[in-house]
């Protein structure tokens, strides 16, 4: 879904415990919705590249937690970074799990956090788990099912952040970005909690636009951050939406350096220039409104 950054740093060579790269799978392996496949990075004895129904879906360095590949989770790390500069525990729910890459880094950075990963598909929890050395419960629980409705299960005020990474090949399913949903993940929130979603776009950006319109009806604080070429109408990539009832985190100039300071620099847009960027685009709903049906009576006199 997105490029990578093999810059990142590495845990030393004496750290790093034995691969398991000899009992991966060698070719598509078959699941619910379709198949996983676990490509070897052919430069990197412990890193994996996780394709469900041949998307990348996650990139795992399995002696590195910390390393994160793709630049939109690199974003994630640099919002959760500025929303909790304690480097304390979270409790976060992951809705779209795949390889549980961000979870792992959450783990990783976090220590003594509580998270819950969303995946749809019903044997791929225990396949990743097989596969890689995940956190066990209650550090992280996976849950199988649908992420609205494992999400309108959730109490309220129950998470720190709510990360929606979720996709059908290279789309993000329609009933998990509407306002209704958008609401949902709101009331699972903490006050001032953090919502980050991956939306995956491509020029004019009509997709994201519409998300941004969105989030602005539920939080009182949003931004996004994405690639220049991106932004200028060239490619296809992804934009990271946040959304929070935090005025202190998303105008922060420290932020704004760190995604400027990433592998892969990115722009945030936030205030004005994310309203202008938005425009005139209504927020995305459940159900369009109804139009009043068109009739050839004449209309009365007032």
């Amino acid at each position: 879904m997105s490029g990578r950054d093999r810059s990142s740093r590495r845990a030393p060579a004496s750290q790093r415990p034995p691969t398991r790269r000899a009992s991966w799978p060698t070719g598509p392996v078959p699941i619910a919705t379709g198949t996983v496949e676990l490509v070897a990075d052919p430069d990197d004895a412990d890193a994996v590249t996780v394709l469900v129904n041949g998307v990348p879906s996650s990139y795992l360095d399995l002696a590195d937690p910390t390393r994160l590949v793709f630049e939109y989770m690199q974003q994630f790390a640099a919002v959760v970074d500025r929303f909790d500069m304690s480097g304390g525990p979270l409790t976060v729910v992951h809705l779209g799990a795949a390889g549980c890459a961000f979870a792992r880094w959450v783990h990783a950075t976090r220590p003594g956090s509580q998270q819950i990963a969303v995946e749809l598909d019903t044997g791929l929890p225990e396949l990743v788990r097989g596969w890689f050395d995940l956190p066990r419960s209650p550090a992280l629980r996976i849950r199988s099912g649908d992420a609205r409705e494992q999400l309108a299960a959730m109490a309220d005020g129950s998470a720190d952040v709510v990360v929606r990474d979720v996709f059908a090949g290279d789309t993000t399913p329609a009933h998990v970005r509407t306002l209704e949903f958008t609401r949902d993940v709101a009331r699972v929130l903490r006050p001032g909690g953090l919502y980050l979603a991956n939306c995956a776009d491509r020029p004019p950006l009509t997709t994201t636009r519409a998300e941004v319109a969105t989030l602005a009806e539920v939080f009182a604080d949003v931004a996004a951050v994405a690639e220049p070429a991106l932004l200028r109408g060239r490619g296809y990539g992804n934009v990271v939406l946040a959304g929070t009832d935090d005025a202190a985190v998303l105008p922060s100039a420290a932020l704004d350096r760190a995604i400027r300071s990433l592998p892969a620099p990115a722009r945030l847009l936030h205030g004005d220039e994310l309203r202008a960027f938005r425009g005139a685009t209504p927020p995305l709903l459940d159900r369009a409104p109804e139009t009043a049906p068109e009739t050839d009576a004449e209309p009365a006199d007032a």
